[in-house]
């Protein structure tokens, strides 16, 4: 396993809450937080960027793992496993959830796209600084 690169790992998590900032403020105009909640809305942004990181240090250690090597030779792994994660487990277990809110269909997709683009987001920092 080689070294964890750090400073992809928390570029990564920010780029993400910036996309979730963006796609949840003036590019949908949603007017919703990104986390509803009775918290301030600084608190929710603190504990998705929290949330975002603990992704990103999953994702960091993942691209550890496979290597520099692997990584130089295959760059479209960075988004095959990103978008991979995305695809194979947060994009369902959003759409269950609204499913089970009886959230109305195009938001479902609206919520769901975001996820994966933030997901293939961080894999663009850690293709970039890899």
């Amino acid at each position: 396993m080689g070294p964890v690169n750090w400073l992809a790992v928390f570029l990564a998590a920010a780029l993400a809450l910036a996309v979730g900032i963006v796609w949840n403020g003036p590019l949908f105009r949603t007017g919703r937080q990104l986390l509803p909640g009775n918290a301030e809305r600084g608190g929710n942004y603190l504990l998705v960027g929290l949330l975002l990181l603990v992704s990103s240090v999953m994702l960091g250690h993942n691209f550890a793992r496979i290597g520099v090597e692997t990584l130089d030779a295959k760059p479209w792994l960075y988004f095959m496993q990103t978008g991979g994660v995305a695809i194979a487990f947060v994009i369902p277990a959003v759409w269950l959830t609204h499913l089970r809110n009886r959230t109305e269909p195009m938001r479902r997709v609206v919520d769901c796209l975001f996820w994966l683009v933030c997901y293939l987001a961080m894999g663009l920092v850690f293709w970039a600084l890899g």
